[in-house]
């Protein structure tokens, strides 16, 4: 026989159970790390855009253009990726979930009617159509990036660096995850890859349009810094294992005429490695849940009442003027800048100069690495290889530049445009590699070009965020990424495919032919892309020399301790009423942060 009330006890433990499971629930799906998460994922499946080189040469065959006319709707597929102000300006004013949302719709819009264009199921488009859907198409991925990128960033302040390595990163590697998952669909029937990528990363958007959002730190958040970089280096570490299992399985598929069956089963490996984060997600979630509940029992009076809000120095009351009246007097490098100070700022006309000579060479050889291939006389399969594998590299080059930055600024106070600097002249390797045609010299050169690609852009961005603030920092971020495809148009369109169809049509002349409308010319030999990449790296040099200047006129900033101040918070005074801030603002308050 049951003691008496013995079942009232167990519905009341039933009844907790079920409170505790649902609070961690709501705590893990409010948390900042399913925030993290779901950039990372959403990263993994935007980088279409830096994949033109396995979908171009289906549009160049199947429409019949030129290379000069291949590489001006490339230009425009990179324009549309890099211009992005109007999703810079629209998070300003908007949470991130409406960015993400506009971001996804012209995902699918671009880039279905890319793959209608290219399996003929509309008439054939004009230039200046296929020009606009792969700008729609790529300007898709600055409303992801920028709804998924800037929110870590202002979540994660003090780990910059990591965190744009590591979101950079997987954007990086996305060509070898999408290419993987994209074998399993449609076998090697390539013309429906831009269905693909229509379909996949817009998917993946719509999933997590709620949870990637602007979490404060609570009052006590700087004393956490070292576990939030413990668990960035977590997910570092899984994320190098993913990017080896794809490097092995690529290499594997060069040799191995692989089936249906098993792209599926290498794609299901490729899953569970991009899903295996959800482990250290939920881990991290249930122990601040714990720490908490914990705290919350021990002095369940006065634990909601008394939480401090944090208002960080930087957010401070300030005295607010026009921005026009100073727009030729910025604050101190590092202050928080309007977007027309940092805009006309010296330091913005620099670093702008320098990315577009620096990133418009490296986009210009990423863009041509399946032409380049085939004009050295190098196999399909081995293109689809070094295409495939350059976007290891990418990845590798972005997490990697972004923790030994962040390592190497925190200790030894090497500032991040010198490193800038490094990149620009070891890209030129690569370069001269391909101009000089050396022996297996694109192997290594799409090696170099990759990691400096790469490494390029975390180092970009966190410059950008630390000279300028983070107050507008989603607006000018997309503004010093407008660099690259000014420099692109000059290095690709006007150079480099100009070049070469003078040298292909020079080589027609010579076996006494002359070219037929709508035929795709091409061009053979190392004389192709000689020309081309010495002047490249002659340009990269020049960004490099310009970007010291950078170098010395941030010397003095990158001397002191720039997390100086997102270190400093001010608590202000307990609100009146628990879940509210003193300024009136409710809040859902769990010990990690506060949600707007």
């Amino acid at each position: 026989m049951g003691l008496p009330g013995g079942s009232a006890t167990s519905r009341f433990a039933a009844i907790r159970g079920w409170r505790d499971m649902k609070s961690l629930s709501i705590a893990i799906l409010m948390g900042r790390w399913l925030s993290v998460y779901a950039s990372f994922l959403l990263m993994a499946t935007a980088g279409a855009s830096y994949m033109f080189g396995l979908y171009s040469n289906d549009i160049k065959s199947t429409l019949g253009y030129d290379q000069t006319t291949l590489n001006l709707i490339g230009f425009f597929k990179d324009l549309g990726a890099n211009i992005g102000l109007l999703s810079g300006l629209l998070n300003e004013i908007t949470p991130p979930w409406v960015v993400l949302t506009v971001g996804a719709t012209m995902n699918f819009t671009g880039y279905f009617m890319v793959w209608l264009a290219v399996t003929e199921k509309i008439p054939t488009p004009k230039v200046w159509h296929m020009c606009l859907y792969l700008t729609i198409g790529a300007n898709s991925h600055t409303f992801i990036n920028t709804g998924a990128l800037v929110t870590c960033v202002k979540n994660f302040p003090q780990n910059r660096g990591i965190m744009l390595g590591l979101l950079n990163g997987y954007t990086g590697i996305s060509a070898a995850v999408i290419a993987q998952l994209y074998h399993t669909f449609y076998g090697k029937n390539t013309k429906s890859f831009t269905l693909f990528v229509a379909w996949l990363p817009t998917a993946t958007a719509f999933c997590f349009l709620r949870v990637i959002r602007i979490i404060k730190p609570v009052a006590n958040h700087h004393q956490h810094k070292n576990n939030d970089r413990k668990l960035l280096y977590k997910f570092f570490y899984m994320s190098l294992v993913l990017a080896g299992v794809l490097l092995v399985l690529i290499v594997i598929e060069n040799k191995v005429n692989f089936t249906r069956r098993e792209y599926a089963g290498s794609a299901s490996v490729v899953l569970f490695l991009l899903f295996l984060p959800l482990v250290i997600v939920g881990l991290e979630e249930y122990r601040l849940w714990k720490d908490e509940k914990n705290r919350a029992m021990s002095s369940p009076v006065t634990t909601t009442a008394a939480v401090a809000v944090a208002t960080p120095r930087f957010d401070g009351d300030k005295k607010v003027i026009s921005c026009w009246k100073d727009v030729f007097s910025p604050p101190e490098i590092g202050e928080d800048h309007t977007i027309l100070q940092a805009v006309f700022s010296p330091e913005m006309i620099t670093l702008f100069l320098t990315t577009m000579c620096g990133i418009g060479g490296t986009l210009s050889m990423m863009d041509n690495l399946g032409q380049i291939g085939t004009s050295l006389g190098y196999s399909l399969e081995s293109i689809t290889t070094f295409v495939s594998l350059t976007s290891v590299w990418i990845f590798l080059g972005e997490t990697l530049a972004g923790i030994l930055s962040e390592i190497l600024i925190t200790r030894y106070k090497f500032p991040r445009p010198l490193m800038f600097t490094l990149t620009l002249l070891f890209s030129c390797i690569g370069y001269l590699l391909i101009a000089f045609n050396i022996r297996i010299g694109l192997y290594v050169a799409s090696v170099v070009t990759g990691f400096c690609f790469g490494a390029q852009w975390p180092l970009l961005f966190s410059v950008v965020s630390e000279i300028f603030g983070l107050k507008h920092y989603s607006t000018l971020y997309n503004i010093s990424a407008m660099a690259s495809p000014s420099g692109l148009y000059l290095l690709n369109v006007k150079i480099t495919g100009y070049l070469y169809d003078r040298e292909a049509m020079k080589q027609l002349r010579a076996l006494g032919q002359e070219r037929k409308s709508g035929e795709e010319l091409r061009c053979n030999g190392g004389e192709c892309y000689k020309l081309s990449f010495i002047i490249i790296t002659g340009v990269t040099l020049f960004g490099a020399l310009v970007s010291l200047v950078l170098v010395f006129r941030t010397r003095k900033f990158y001397r002191s301790d720039i997390y100086k101040r997102f270190r400093e918070v001010e608590i202000s005074p307990a609100p009146e009423k628990a879940g509210e801030s003193p300024e009136g603002e409710a809040v859902l308050e769990t010990g990690k942060g506060q949600f707007t």
